[in-house]
């Protein structure tokens, strides 16, 4: 699979909404990537296939009716070159995403699209994040995940993350409680050697290469 990882940009929202709302059909209110693009203490990364591209759609301007919209229609069928559909980009599988506090990465949300999941991807997405919450000198990573998902409380385990804790009815659609769980002191001998070896065995089975990623340098307090 060709691919690349890279941090998210303002023309990537079309599409990160679009796997938000498929991976998280039930939160309410939506994650308002605009606002976080902008958030200074946040990371975000996407994945994208580069044998696919993603063409967004036209905007729609109906015309409006009588003459007024007859005009707009022959305007519209004698100028067509004016009116080019926009360009295809790179097809996001997936994104995730960080918040750096006080020596604290946060790991905000991992998301993958339907067709991609059990691939690998999630797994080479909270690599990349562990990567960046070095780079950024945090001291240790946290998250929350689900009580019922055990298949992801197994991988953050496999990775050093430990249960510390139990927010009760964390989740907003069903009010279900979320394990909190840390991997602690990230920069240590032990911690990056396990990340190492997990990536290595990470890519022999899925064939995939992380690229270096270098994260958005933290605003001076």
């Amino acid at each position: 699979m060709a691919f690349i990882i890279r941090l998210m940009s303002q023309e990537d929202l079309p599409q990160v909404n679009q796997i938000d709302r498929e991976a998280f059909p039930g939160l309410w209110p939506p994650a308002n990537y605009q606002r976080e693009l902008k958030n200074g203490i946040a990371h975000y990364i996407v994945v994208c296939d580069q044998n696919k591209k993603y063409t967004p759609p036209a905007p729609k301007n109906d015309p409006p009716k009588g003459l007024s919209g007859l005009i707009a229609r022959l305007r519209l069928r004698f100028n067509h070159h004016d009116h080019q559909p926009p360009p295809a980009r790179e097809y996001i599988m997936g994104f995730a995403g960080l918040w750096l506090m006080a020596g604290e990465a946060h790991i905000t949300n991992i998301a993958v699209r339907d067709k991609y999941r059990r691939q690998g991807i999630g797994e080479l997405l909270l690599i990349s994040l562990i990567e960046m919450a070095s780079e950024l000198d945090a001291q240790l990573v946290t998250l929350e995940v689900r009580v019922s998902n055990t298949t992801a409380q197994s991988l953050y385990a496999k990775y050093g993350f430990i249960e510390v804790g139990l927010r009760r009815g964390y989740y907003t659609d069903n009010r279900e409680d979320g394990v909190l769980m840390t991997l602690e002191d990230i920069a240590s001998d032990l911690a990056q050697n396990n990340l190492q070896r997990l990536k290595r065995k990470h890519r022999r089975r899925w064939g995939m290469n992380l690229r270096h990623i270098a994260p958005r340098t933290p605003a001076v307090k």
